[in-house]
């Protein structure tokens, strides 16, 4: 683990919504507006309900919703892009009149629901695919000038050498974007916590987050509430608080810039402290 990671400074701003990388951790917090999602699904599924969410995770202090309308669990239903955007749509519209100066991230890896998301008012798109499913996502994204964040996502658990493996597997996504036309300066990376890999894989990569740090982008850590947290503390995903919060003390140590979780308030505080001393630091490199 390096003591030292790299922090990149990164302004994104649309209209009244702003975004700051390089001063401290951004928290993204998760809204997820459907039926079957693995720790919320069916909470959110009305606009009224998941807005008046979107606001509250504010207050409690995240920096941007991360809006999503298909489960990615395992197991769980594919889901049409119509049935997608019958989903997301009303919400974003809904919270952008509302509350106009919240930063919105969709949840997507089609491109024609994440370019429909952007146009209604949303301002990321977040694919857990890393613009592998959908060969049209990369030049969605820089068609339409906004960030996008590539996960770390694989059809089979079928690694050579693992940690080799990931990061290859990143530089691919990152190469599909940059020929694509996407600016490096709106590419942030996921390690794809959770996503085809086994409890000890997720483990070797929380303890290797710094060879993403090294990579020239800045890093978003996704691990509110999985199951290799579940399987380490032997508790249920609305029970992983204490476990959610260690992994993101870790990642912040680590250079992860972003975290995207369930529980804000407790974790707003978990990454202040974390800040506190990670930006104290002497040695802290900036790009």
């Amino acid at each position: 683990m390096t003591l030292t990671p790299v922090i990149y400074e990164r302004n994104y701003a649309w209209g009244p919504a702003e975004l700051k990388l390089g001063t401290r951790t951004l928290i993204m917090g998760i809204l997820n507006v459907t039926p079957d999602s693995f720790s919320d699904g069916g909470r959110y599924t009305s606009v009224e309900r998941a807005v008046a969410h979107a606001i509250q995770m504010m207050e409690d202090g995240a920096d941007l919703i991360d809006i999503g309308g298909e489960s990615t669990r395992p197991g769980s239903d594919i889901v049409g892009a119509d049935e997608e955007l019958s989903r997301i749509i009303p919400v974003i519209e809904a919270l952008r009149q509302q509350a106009p100066h919240i930063p919105i991230s969709v949840d997507t890896y089609k491109a024609d629901v994440a370019r429909q998301a952007i146009q209604a008012g949303a301002h990321i798109i977040n694919d857990v695919w890393g613009a592998k499913a959908d060969p049209e996502m990369a030049r969605t994204a820089a068609e339409l000038g906004c960030p996008l964040i590539l996960m770390h996502n694989r059809q089979e658990r079928d690694y050579t050498n693992y940690l080799v493996d990931v990061v290859s597997d990143l530089q691919e996504s990152i190469q599909i974007a940059l020929e694509a036309g996407v600016h490096p300066d709106q590419i942030i990376l996921d390690p794809g916590i959770g996503f085809v890999k086994d409890l000890n894989e997720n483990l070797a990569l929380m303890s290797s987050l710094g060879l993403l740090n090294e990579m020239g982008y800045p890093v978003l850590l996704a691990t509110s509430r999985k199951r290799f947290i579940q399987s380490t503390l032997q508790v249920q995903a609305d029970d992983a608080l204490e476990g959610t919060a260690a992994t993101v003390a870790f990642g912040i140590a680590q250079g992860c810039q972003m975290v995207r979780v369930h529980d804000v308030k407790p974790i707003r505080r978990t990454v202040d402290m974390c800040d506190a001393m990670l930006y104290a630091s002497p040695g802290l490199r900036r790009k």
